[in-house]
């Protein structure tokens, strides 16, 4: 059980690796992988205007629509981590302006955002937090509507990635297509993974001493069930 400072100084560090591995990498060669980074990329293409601006400003909209659904606690991490995330975004800006890869190697830039992104997902999902965009929009359509989440994530992901085709060009359009589809299979099965729950069974004569250490020792809880062993017929706690 972490304290409050311990907790909000992992979000902040994954705030900051989430917006420089934005920032960096994917705003320069307009990586678009749908979420609201990605329709952000779409509207500096069209709008004119910096990503991070537009993504500051998509993801305050969707907190403050958000509130009153997430809950205070889930809400105040949320809102923490994006406004971590936006003023890390609009600060680099000024500090060191990036006008075009800093590589010429996309590809590089590709594996590097997107294995960034799975980090940084993984640090907010641990935490009961969400960076804010499409994690918001998913939490509104669950509870009202009966869309299947992941099913309209997807759609409203894909879609950005194909409008990234006609404002940038091809090769844009592909890299974001590539970087979709890491991020669709990789970053989702790897989270699933983290969250599987696992269980041991302990057959014992001594179930309060056992459980004595799962509670004090593990800080976990426990169930025992009464069982009687097949051949010896001797009454066993599982």
């Amino acid at each position: 059980h972490m304290g409050p400072i311990k907790k909000y100084s992992i979000l902040t560090v994954g705030a900051v690796v989430l917006a420089l591995a934005n920032y960096v990498f994917k705003f320069p060669n307009h990586f678009s992988f749908g979420g609201v980074a990605g329709f952000a990329v779409i509207l500096s293409g069209v709008l004119g205007g910096s990503a991070s601006t537009y993504t500051f400003v998509i993801n305050m909209l969707l907190l403050v629509i958000a509130f009153p659904i997430l809950g205070k606690e889930v809400a105040m991490r949320s809102f923490y981590v994006s406004i971590v995330f936006s003023g890390v975004l609009e600060v680099a800006q000024y500090v060191y302006p990036i006008d075009k890869p800093i590589t010429n190697q996309p590809v590089l830039e590709l594996v590097f955002s997107f294995m960034l992104l799975a980090v940084c997902s993984a640090i907010f999902f641990f935490m009961d937090a969400s960076s804010g965009g499409t994690d918001i929009i998913a939490l509104i359509l669950k509870k009202y509507t009966s869309v299947s989440i992941g099913m309209a994530l997807l759609l409203v992901d894909f879609a950005v990635v194909v409008i990234s085709f006609f404002v940038y060009n091809p090769t844009v359009g592909l890299f974001s297509f590539a970087g979709f589809l890491a991020k669709s299979f990789f970053i989702d099965s790897v989270i699933e993974s983290l969250n599987l729950c696992k269980y041991f069974t302990i057959v014992s004569d001594n179930a309060d001493i056992i459980c004595d250490y799962i509670h004090k020792e593990l800080n976990h809880s426990a169930t025992i069930m009464s069982a009687e062993g097949s051949y010896s017929h001797e009454p066993k706690k599982v």
